[in-house]
C-alpha cells in the first residue's frame, strides 16, 4: 500500500523536467515518464544540425539528474492513453495508477494536414532529427563536389519555412558555414552558389518580437546572403521543388521544416477540452477543464487569462514558469493551504542570427548586434543543466568565435548489415 500521493509526470521537457526538480525529496511520490531516457535543449538543437555542437551537449541523462532523489522514479516508456474515472495511464511498459496526473508531453512539427511535406521536409523537433538532418546537411557537401554543373543549383538549394527563432537561427548558421567554414573544406569547390531561402507566411520573421528587432533581424540576415521572403506560403514538396501559393517555383534538394507545432495527442482526454493546435485547456491553476486531477502544463497547455487572450506563447520560460508555480500549488496541497493562480512574467525573448549579431526584447527596451548577441550566449549558457555542459559549450563557442570554424563536421552514418542466410544442411 502506497502511504505516499503519487505524482505522474507524463514528459521530461522544461515543463516536466522543472516540476520533478521542484518536487523532488517532497512528501509525493514522484514517476516521470519519457520516451528518452534524457531530457533535450531545445533551443540549441540547430547548432546541432550545424554540426557547431555536440549531441552530447544538450542531452542530460535523467537518471543523472535525479542521482540524489528519494522520491522520483524514471521510467522510459511511451504513454499510450489515460483513464480520468479510475486514474490510471496506459503505457508501452503497463498501467499505472496515480493521485495527480501531469501532462507535459509538448508539440510535435505541424505540418498542417500536407502529407507530401511531412514525408519530405526535415524537422527539428527532437536530438534525433537534428542528428539525422546534420547528416544530411553534411552529405549535401560532398554531393556538390562531384555533381554535374547543370544539376548543381538544386542540390545547393536550402529552403527553410517557418521564419521564427528556429528558422532565423539556422538560417543565420547555415550563412556562415558558407561564409567561413566551406571555402577551408573544399578549397577545390566553387560553392557561391549556395543560396539559403527563409521562407515565412507572415509579414515579418520573428513576428513575435519587436519592430525594431524583426527589422534588424531581416538585415542581418540579408546582409548574410540570405534570401527573405515574407507573407509567403508553401503548398507542396515534391522532392524536387517548393511549390508557393503566389505560383512560384524553388527547385531544391533540401527543405527543412520549422514553420510551427501542434499538440501531442493522448487518448482519454475530453474532446471539450482540445482547443486550437490540439492544446488541452486549462485553467488558471493548469488543471484540464472537465477532468479532476489532471494538469497539463507546457506547450501543450492553453490557458487564457485577461493579458494573454489566445493563450500563452510556446515558451520555455511560460513551461518553465508554469511548472514552478504548480510544484508550489501541490506543497501547499499537503498543508492544506490555499494554491495561486498562475500569470506569466514576461522577462524578454531573443534570436541570434550569426557571430556578433543577435536581438533582444526585454519588457521595457529592445536592443541589437554584439551585446545583445553575447547576451544571448550568456542566457543560453545558464540554462544549461550540467557544469560538465556549460564548460564544453563555452570551450567549442570559444574556439568558434577565434577561429570561425568548428572541429565537428563529422557524418556518421547508420549501419546498414548484411546478413547472409545459412546454408542448408546436407
Amino acid at each position: 500500500m502506497r502511504t505516499k500521493k503519487r505524482i505522474i509526470i507524463a514528459g521530461a521537457g522544461f515543463a516536466g523536467l522543472t516540476l520533478a526538480e521542484d518536487l523532488e525529496n517532497t512528501d509525493y511520490e514522484i514517476y516521470l515518464f519519457d520516451q528518452n531516457n534524457y531530457h533535450q535543449f531545445q533551443p540549441l538543437m540547430y547548432q546541432v544540425a550545424t554540426a557547431r555542437l555536440e549531441p552530447a551537449s544538450i542531452s542530460f541523462p535523467l537518471r543523472k539528474v535525479f542521482q540524489g532523489s528519494k522520491n522520483v522514479k524514471i521510467r522510459i516508456a511511451e504513454i499510450l492513453g489515460v483513464n480520468p474515472i479510475e486514474k490510471y495511464i496506459d503505457t508501452s511498459i503497463g498501467q499505472f495508477q496515480y493521485d495527480y496526473l501531469v501532462l507535459a508531453h509538448g508539440c510535435k512539427t505541424n505540418y498542417f494536414g500536407n502529407k507530401e511535406l511531412e514525408k519530405r521536409a526535415f524537422p527539428m523537433k527532437s536530438v534525433p532529427e537534428s542528428i539525422q538532418l546534420r547528416n544530411r546537411i553534411l552529405q549535401t557537401f560532398e554531393d556538390a563536389v562531384t555533381t554535374p554543373p547543370d544539376n548543381l543549383q538544386y542540390i545547393l538549394n536550402f529552403v527553410i519555412v517557418g521564419a521564427g527563432p528556429t528558422g532565423v537561427e539556422l538560417a543565420g548558421a547555415l550563412a556562415e558555414m558558407k561564409k567561413n567554414i566551406l571555402p577551408k573544406d573544399y578549397p577545390d569547390k566553387d560553392f557561391s552558389k549556395l543560396t539559403i531561402y527563409l521562407l515565412e507566411g507572415s509579414p515579418h520573421v520573428l513576428n513575435a518580437m519587436s519592430e525594431e528587432s524583426k527589422k534588424v533581424s531581416r538585415k542581418y540576415l540579408e546582409d548574410l546572403g540570405v534570401i527573405v521572403k515574407t507573407s509567403t506560403i508553401v503548398e507542396n514538396y515534391d522532392g524536387h521543388t517548393v511549390s508557393l501559393k503566389d505560383g512560384q517555383k524553388i527547385e531544391a534538394k533540401n527543405v527543412i521544416w520549422a514553420a510551427g507545432v501542434i499538440g501531442n495527442s493522448i487518448e482519454g482526454i475530453p474532446e471539450t477540452a482540445i482547443a486550437r493546435g490540439n492544446r488541452i485547456t486549462v485553467n488558471r491553476f493548469n488543471e484540464i477543464v472537465d477532468t479532476q486531477d489532471i494538469f497539463a502544463i507546457g506547450d501543450i497547455a492553453y490557458m487564457t487569462t485577461p493579458k494573454y487572450v489566445n493563450g500563452h506563447p510556446q515558451l520555455a520560460a511560460v513551461a518553465n514558469q508554469q511548472a514552478q508555480l504548480l510544484a508550489k500549488n501541490f506543497k501547499a496541497m499537503l498543508k492544506n493551504k490555499p494554491r495561486k493562480e498562475y500569470e506569466y512574467k514576461d522577462k524578454g525573448s531573443m534570436a541570434t542570427i550569426g557571430k556578433r549579431k543577435a536581438v533582444v526584447d526585454l519588457p521595457s527596451f529592445s536592443f541589437q548586434g554584439r551585446f545583445a548577441w553575447f547576451t544571448w550566449m550568456f542566457v543560453h549558457l545558464m540554462l544549461i543543466l550540467s557544469v560538465k555542459n556549460k564548460l564544453s559549450i563555452f570551450i567549442t563557442w570559444a574556439y568558434s568565435y577565434f577561429s570561425n570554424d568548428s572541429t565537428l563536421r563529422v557524418l556518421i552514418k547508420p549501419v546498414t548489415r548484411k546478413v547472409k542466410p545459412l546454408k542448408e544442411e546436407r
